[in-house]
């Protein structure tokens, strides 16, 4: 990402939830860099799912989420696409376990187990060990997420983990990966936002 605007920016890349099958499931800034005009900054990743936590009980735009515990994920292997979440002993954490009804390739599960308080912290998935979805725990519900990422970049002010409100976000673009594993944004002086193959 480039920024060729007059102001120094946060470069943000970030998905949408976009048929992630969990009602009210928020996006996080996953990946950002400060950037002064003129300047470049390259975002790496991999396709590495993770199952995360963080005790923060209010999951609104502005507060950020910062994982206290990181765990892999695999929606193509049975072994590796559920996770429970408990909480015992005065303290969260993620348990090896199977989730509730038949679980299904190409999704993610979280068992939240009935000890969970509620409104006391929050659960996601990640990408490449950065959080992407957050949705606030709560017990006895057995989330479902089934990810189909969509790549999507802004410039502001932005801080990694940060729950986005998609709604206020007016200078964004998607990033499509049809046929490379490199692409360019580049944000003009306009503050419009131009994608190509790098």
């Amino acid at each position: 990402m480039t920024n060729n605007s007059t102001q120094f920016q946060d470069l943000c890349v970030y998905q949408k939830p976009v048929d992630l099958g969990v009602p009210n499931v928020l996006s996080l800034a996953w990946l950002t860099a400060p950037a002064w005009p003129l300047t470049t900054v390259k975002f790496k990743w991999t396709l590495d799912y993770n199952f995360m936590w963080s005790q923060i009980g209010s999951l609104k735009p502005g507060v950020t989420f910062e994982a206290q515990q990181v765990e892999p994920a695999d929606p193509d292997d049975l072994g590796a696409n559920q996770i429970q979440f408990d909480y015992r002993e005065g303290a969260f954490t993620f348990v090896h376990g199977n989730a509730q009804g038949t679980p299904q390739l190409g999704s993610l599960y979280i068992r939240q187990l009935g000890s969970v308080p509620p409104g006391t912290a929050t659960v996601g998935i990640g990408m490449s060990n950065a959080g992407t979805f957050a949705v606030p725990a709560q017990p006895n519900i057995n989330l479902v997420l089934t990810p189909h990422p969509q790549y999507w970049v802004t410039a502001g002010t932005f801080e990694q983990g940060e729950v986005l409100s998609l709604e206020e976000i007016t200078n964004e673009v998607m990033v499509p990966y049809d046929s490379t594993f490199d692409m360019k944004a580049v944000l003009g002086s306009d503050n419009r936002w131009s994608v190509t193959a790098a």
